[in-house]
């Protein structure tokens, strides 16, 4: 007797193991700010704004001093979402190739729900989010572009939702994203969110002491920055929100968090890290435009206070959540795993990283280079010490140390490889 009852409670283990596997799986939660460069972040050595809830996380977490985007949105987007040098896949601004895989149809396939809230810009109507694999989306900039900020509108899961009565789309977004966490808190779900703030209009948020609940939304286009410092905190405040929800939940020590910036600052804003000024340098080659702020949080994976070195770009990503959710990571994929760097190890993640940039994928009109976390070489041929020369004056003269010689070699090796890589039919782009 006892044997059988010994049998059957193994079966019945046996038998709940998958449902329990599946709810194990870890969440992934993509926290993308817009117009955010590095220096932005108080952890990072910002002093011009406030970050509380950025800096909290970096010191529970680990914070990247080398991530790089693209210049500008669209492209670093691209690169985000399918893990493929621009080189390979863009096509122009404010589009996504329909034919390209992103992480979310992987992890879809591996049984993650899937969401995208905030910005959109990559076209595709309203079964553009569906067909990259988002089971739900609440999206500005999908077919239309109204206000982004008070009284604006969206694309709600097939049908378009205009809000007022003073309304701050930022919020209506970030609610619908919590919704979303508590509807699959007994499953493994991937939020993506890039977010609406800080790209510009500058313009007082429901914080700001000149903040109108009445306010159709700016339609200026740059401006002036004054209200920039009040949309970086709520930005801030809203990642909390976020963070909150996963807390509330009880499901913080099972989800990865990411935040990260698309791209350099604007450039009409000015900001202090470290004692300096940093002039915004959005669509610019140097770091002004293409350095960003990478923090990483799961606690009890994550090592807590780790200030990681290591140089990645966009294309790391979707290869890390491929790793974390189980999914094979498609051959053609340019970028590398981050998991284990995420974990604490000490190996190193990769030697360099590639960055072909084509507003208009204008293969003639782009520009390319190869850096380290200290050299950068571009396909001309000009190499700098951007460590010490951060805005790139003055480029190394023909006469090289022995390090900056082989280091130039390699990153030489590594444009190469990517030399005739660009899809004919994408050749010459389109420009808008």
């Amino acid at each position: 007797m006892k044997s059988l009852l010994l049998l059957l409670t193994l079966l019945t283990c046996e038998l709940a193991l998958p449902a329990a596997a599946a709810t194990t799986k870890p969440n992934i939660v993509f926290i993308m700010a817009d117009d955010f460069g590095y220096e932005c972040v108080g952890a990072n050595g910002g002093t011009s704004y406030k970050t509380p809830v950025l800096d909290q996380m970096a010191k529970e977490g680990m914070r990247f001093e080398h991530c790089y985007s693209q210049p500008i949105c669209t492209p670093s987007r691209v690169k985000l979402m399918t893990g493929i040098a621009n080189i390979r896949n863009y096509v122009k601004f404010g589009l996504l190739d329909p034919e390209q895989t992103t992480f979310a149809n992987l992890l879809k396939k591996k049984g993650y729900a899937t969401c995208v809230v905030g910005k959109w810009q990559l076209l595709g109507g309203y079964e553009g989010p569906n067909n990259f694999g988002f089971d739900e989306y609440a999206l500005w900039q999908l077919n239309r572009r109204p206000s982004r900020y008070p009284n604006g509108g969206l694309e709600v899961n097939g049908k378009q939702v205009d809000y007022g009565n003073g309304a701050y789309l930022p919020d209506v977004v970030s609610d619908f994203a919590c919704n979303f966490i508590e509807k699959n808190k007994e499953k493994p779900f991937l939020l993506y969110y890039p977010m609406i703030l800080t790209h510009c209009p500058f313009e007082p948020t429901p914080d700001s002491a000149d903040w109108d609940p009445k306010s159709p939304g700016s339609r200026t286009y740059k401006g002036n920055a004054k209200y920039f410092g009040e949309m970086v905190s709520y930005m801030d405040k809203i990642v909390g929100k976020i963070l909150k929800k996963l807390d509330d939940e009880g499901l913080r020590k099972n989800t990865l968090v990411i935040f990260v910036g698309d791209n350099g600052t604007d450039t009409p804003v000015v900001s202090m890290m470290n004692g300096r000024k940093v002039a915004g340098a959005k669509g610019k080659m140097h770091d002004g435009g293409n350095r960003v702020p990478c923090i990483a949080s799961w606690p009890g994976t994550v090592p807590a206070g780790k200030v990681s070195k290591e140089i990645l770009d966009f294309s790391d990503f979707l290869p890390t959540f491929c790793e974390i959710g189980g999914c094979p990571t498609p051959s053609k994929v340019d970028g590398r795993s981050l998991l284990n760097t995420l974990k604490g190890s000490e190996e190193k993640h990769r030697d360099w990283i590639y960055m072909w940039y084509s507003r208009n994928g204008v293969n003639k009109q782009a520009r390319q280079f190869a850096r380290t976390q200290r050299y950068k070489l571009y396909g001309d041929g000009r190499f700098f010490d951007v460590e010490k020369d951060v805005l790139e004056k003055n480029a190394l003269k023909p006469k090289l140390s022995e390090e900056e010689m082989n280091v130039r070699t390699m990153l030489q090796r590594a444009i190469d490889q990517y030399q005739d890589k660009r899809p004919g039919h994408l050749g010459q782009g389109k420009k808008k």
